[in-house]
Order: C-alpha cells, then structure tokens, then sequence
C-alpha cells in the first residue's frame, strides 16, 4: 500500500489517502509516530493498527466528550462523527461502546423529549422532530406508548384551546375566513384535523371549512 496523497485539514491535521483512496485523517505527530509520508509505502501492520486500535480509541473519546456537553441521539452522534472524518466502522465501534454503557439511548432520549413537549407540540410535531434526530419510527411509537401508559397522555383539543386563549382568538366570534386562517396555521403545526375542527367549532362532517 502506497500513501498517494497527503492533504492538511489544519495546523495540526491531514487526511491521508492510500492507494488513491481517501483512507483516515491523523494529527501531525502520528503522522511522525507511524513514519508516514507520501509516496512511501505504508506496512498492514501500520495500517491496521491504525484502523483497529488508534481510530476507534479516538473515536470513542470523541463521543464521550460529546455526551459529555449535552444528550445526543444516537444518529446525531453518528453524524457527528462522520463530520469529523472517521471511518464508517470506527463510527460503529464507537457508537456501540456509548450505547453499552448506557451514555446514548434513543427511547430514553424520545421519552424524555415527548414529556418536555407534551404541553407545547402536537404528535406530529414530535414525530417529525425526533426523526430529524435521526430515531426510528418504530422507537417513536415505543416512545409514545411508553408516556401515555405512565398517565402524560396528549389532549390536542386541550392544547389549540390553550393556544387560541394566548392569541386572544374567540372561536365565537371569528369569521368563516378567520377560522380558515387559523385552521391552516394550527394544521401546519402538526396537529390533527378533528382536534382542529372540534378546538375550532367546525362541521366535522363537512368537507369544507
């Protein structure tokens, strides 16, 4: 294996490629440490070594020091780490050694975000949020069940009403236009449309506002 291409990052960082491939990004010193220099054959000893014991070591630091400023889903850790260049199966080890010790866990995260934001998102909202945060669908519905079954279930007519009384909006008073207004800015907040319709006073059998 040949180290075609040696391309600095920063002061302190280069990417290195080997045989045309873009192969791991090593801080100066290693680059010192492991004799690597372009145009020079690199050992697999070397290159494993790097790839199995250097990389996943700093990789799993690199997490930790993450987790350690604030809570991350398991995907934003991942993409974290993809920013900074490690190789896919580093990324792996890593988020396998975080998630062993408990420090990621996405039903607990989405658990906890869906109690925070029972009171001031629909469902759907969260939803779309959580899997933003890059957690699956199935753990969402887990999530969710997981809240309602501890008694913090989800009243969206409750909620519109609350919203509608800190906009000083009168549903007996509004107009037919203002409802529609006010119809499609609560339904691009994610709530449903019988929780709409019944919050606002409409015909829920009517196809028409």
């Amino acid at each position: 294996m040949i180290v075609t291409q040696m391309t600095g990052m920063s002061r302190s960082r280069c990417k290195v490629y080997v045989d045309g491939q873009f192969a791991f990004v090593l801080y100066k010193g290693e680059l010192r440490e492991f004799g690597i220099e372009e145009e020079k054959e690199i050992s697999e000893t070397c290159y494993q070594q790097i790839m199995t014991e250097l990389l996943p070591r700093r990789a799993k630091k690199r997490a930790l020091n993450l987790l350690e400023a604030k809570d991350y889903t398991s995907g934003q850790l991942r993409e974290k780490l993809r920013q900074g260049e490690y190789p896919p199966a580093c990324i792996d080890e890593a988020i396998a050694y975080v998630e062993s010790y408990g420090y990621v866990d996405d039903l607990r995260y989405a658990r906890d975000f869906i109690t925070y934001h029972l009171e001031n998102k629909s469902r759907m909202r969260m939803e779309q949020d959580l899997m933003r945060k890059g957690i699956g669908r199935d753990i969402i519905e887990e999530a969710f069940d997981a809240v309602e079954q501890a008694g913090s279930g989800q009243d969206e007519v409750a909620m519109i009403r609350k919203l509608l009384e800190k906009k000083n909006y009168d549903v007996h008073t509004s107009t037919r236009q203002d409802k529609q207004r006010m119809y499609g800015f609560l339904y691009r907040k994610g709530f449903h449309t019988d929780a709409i319709s019944r919050a606002l006073l409409l015909d829920i059998t009517s196809n028409s506002l």
